[in-house]
């Protein structure tokens, strides 16, 4: 049995919870390879990756390259003499790449693949209203998320959930599977399962300000599911009109209430201890919220300092 060599590549929180796995379990990581520097925010402060920040605490190998067949880089990462690549939110490979090892490259992905291929898997799960997820590892071929399956496990989506908990729970379970799959491959006794396409595939499209922002004329549910989809990050938004003044906002969490009524959809009655909106089949409760320039606040702490009109209304 040989042993493995792992070099590891990926960027955010998520991947750093399955490299302190791999760690932990005692495989030997050669490199860890994530995203390269890079200036954010208004001071332009140079902003490190989560994955990098953990190998530098624990003393790996660092590559950061800008482009993945760069000669240089390509040298330097077959130096390493890895016979195992594991994948866990980093960007699509050159061919080069994930064919180098020998055991190959595994990709860790937040779905039960073939479902929600692609950037944002978690999110979307929580925003089509799907009542159960998981995880899945597979070869990385040629394509975005379509390689031979290895391992997958599947776990409940609880009713009211948002993203930030399911990811931290998909994180977990990830690394367990993460853990199975290095066991197989060491043992020589990895079996896999080719994907099949059809059209009911759900997609896992990248997030921007348009599939962010909340269409008042949905069902309540509809809304709700992508309250929660998008919290804590990047977060629904919509604007707020009134007396004039208008305002986009920031939605982190809400309820639902099914009610029959009258009012115009996006209608928003509130009081010093509420604040609702008005949909087709009922009303979103407002639980948080964030205006521009202020901080994230409890809806009864901005109606302390805040008053809507009667004619208020979210678009």
């Amino acid at each position: 049995m040989e042993k493995l060599r792992i070099v590891f590549m990926g960027t955010p929180d998520f991947a750093v919870g399955i490299l302190d796995t791999i760690v932990k379990n005692n495989y030997t990581v050669l490199g860890v390879i994530t995203a390269p520097d890079k200036p954010a925010g208004r001071g332009q402060k140079i902003n490190t990756s989560a994955v990098k920040e953990y190998a530098l605490e624990k003393g790996l190998h660092i590559l950061q390259p800008t482009n993945l067949k760069e000669e240089t880089f390509l040298s330097e990462l077959k130096s390493l003499n890895a016979n195992c690549q594991v994948v866990v939110a980093f960007r699509m490979l050159p061919e080069v790449v994930w064919k180098m090892p020998k055991f190959g490259t595994f990709n860790l992905h937040a779905s039960l693949l073939p479902n929600y291929r692609g950037a944002a898997p978690i999110n979307w799960a929580i925003i089509n209203g799907e009542t159960k997820t998981g995880v899945t590892t597979f070869f990385i071929d040629d394509k975005i998320d379509t390689g031979a399956i290895i391992l997958s496990a599947e776990t409940p989506i609880e009713p009211t959930e948002n993203v930030g908990q399911l990811h931290d729970r998909l994180m977990v379970l990830g690394s367990q599977i993460v853990i199975e799959t290095l066991e197989t491959i060491e043992n020589g006794t990895v079996q896999t399962t080719l994907q099949t396409d059809s059209p009911e595939i759900k997609t896992a499209y990248k997030l921007n300000r348009d599939n962010c922002k909340i269409d008042w004329t949905k069902s309540g549910e509809e809304i709700f599911n992508l309250i929660r989809g998008l919290s804590p990050y990047p977060v629904a938004w919509c604007r707020i009109q009134d007396e004039g003044q208008e305002w986009n906002v920031k939605i982190y969490e809400a309820t639902f209430e099914k009610e029959d009524h009258y009012l115009t959809v996006g209608s928003i009655i509130s009081n010093k201890k509420e604040m609702k909106i008005a949909v087709s089949d009922g009303f979103i409760h407002i639980q948080s919220i964030q205006f521009p320039g202020k901080k994230k606040m409890v809806t009864q702490e901005l109606l302390n300092g805040m008053k809507f009109s009667t004619t208020a209304m979210a678009l």
